[in-house]
């Protein structure tokens, strides 16, 4: 595969859930590359705005494997990883391992915040090494394994937020927002009868998707520009209204979604203006504000577009590129 092949599947897919989701282009397009970056996305919304939607599109599109969970408070760990059962086998008991719902290419944890804090944490080595160890012993995952959670940030009722550890675990935390009247109308006649996610079907497999995968991450990255995402992520730590700055992990999932980016756009060579368009997905969900910026109203996004304005992007020249930079590159939207 080449970075002209890769855009065109990328576009491929984007065009498939798109016909589903109507007039969210720009966070249709940040959770695929996430999924070619091989991270997990945190769609948190208010209720009915099409976040489980799109998740469930993105695992049909992409014609992986798929399973759903629906949290709820009396969720127990095994339920998702899944458990040991006795079984009789030759007049002998033994125990054998179940897998849980987690073994599948596309997991959808529909409303995560309703579990509770050790259910959850049973995502944490899933997500963040791909493996399940139950009894002692590690089952590996199947490739490739993409967690798109969902969660209401407006009902506090019954709900247990994640900790800062598992947020670090998802490279971006996306919000959908209400859609305009032109893409409602598209939304309430498009579900009158069916819902339209039924009515669509896989445009290439999971092997296609890894060969994806592994393209993004041979996308080259100038050292000018590694240096540029290194001085903004060292930028937040010296920032008074964070009190918790980016980790080595928000650069490292700097680097590798800024490269899926590049590669989207059907790019060998990751230009600065990737870097900007992914800082608020990236970076929003792993800073927490100083209780002074808080009192002055700030925003986490507002923060991060004073530390990147402070910033000189380096010039990068695009003869290493296979496809020309665009000439004005969108701003990507995403939760703050």
């Amino acid at each position: 595969m080449n970075p002209s092949v890769f855009k065109k599947r990328f576009e491929k897919i984007a065009d498939n859930v798109n016909s589903v989701i109507h007039g969210k282009e720009d966070v249709v397009r940040l959770a695929l590359v996430a999924a070619c970056a091989n991270g997990h996305v945190l769609f948190e919304d208010v209720p009915g705005v099409g976040k489980s939607m799109l998740a469930r599109a993105m695992a049909v599109s992409m014609g992986c494997t798929t399973n759903r969970i629906q949290c709820t408070p009396d969720m127990l760990p095994g339920d998702i990883t899944g458990s040991s059962v006795i079984e009789q086998s030759a007049g002998r008991m033994k125990f054998v391992f179940k897998p849980g719902p987690v073994f599948t290419n596309v997991l959808l944890v529909d409303e995560i915040n309703r579990s509770t804090p050790k259910t959850q944490s049973a995502l944490l080595e899933a997500m963040a090494e791909r493996n399940v160890t139950a009894e002692g012993v590690t089952h590996a995952l199947p490739a490739p394994f993409l967690c798109l959670a969902t969660q209401n940030p407006i009902e506090n009722a019954g709900t247990f937020p994640l900790p800062e550890a598992q947020l670090d675990r998802f490279l971006f935390k996306l919000s959908i927002g209400y859609p305009d009247l032109e893409a409602e109308r598209l939304v309430a006649r498009g579900n009158a009868l069916t819902l339209e996610v039924e009515n669509i079907g896989a445009v290439c497999n999971a092997a296609e998707i890894i060969d994806m995968q592994r393209l993004a991450s041979e996308v080259t990255i100038a050292t000018a520009v590694e240096t540029y995402i290194l001085e903004i992520v060292q930028s937040t730590r010296q920032d008074n209204a964070l009190l918790m700055a980016a980790s080595p992990r928000a650069t490292i999932a700097l680097f590798k979604a800024s490269k899926a980016l590049a590669a989207a756009d059907g790019r060998s060579t990751v230009y600065p203006e990737d870097v900007k368009a992914l800082l608020t997905p990236v970076l929003a969900h792993r800073t927490l504000l100083s209780p002074e910026a808080l009192l002055r109203g700030d925003s986490v996004a507002d923060v991060l577009e004073r530390t990147v304005n402070r910033i000189k992007p380096p010039m990068v020249s695009q003869s290493a590129s296979t496809a020309p930079a665009p000439s004005q590159p969108r701003r990507r939207r995403a939760a703050s």
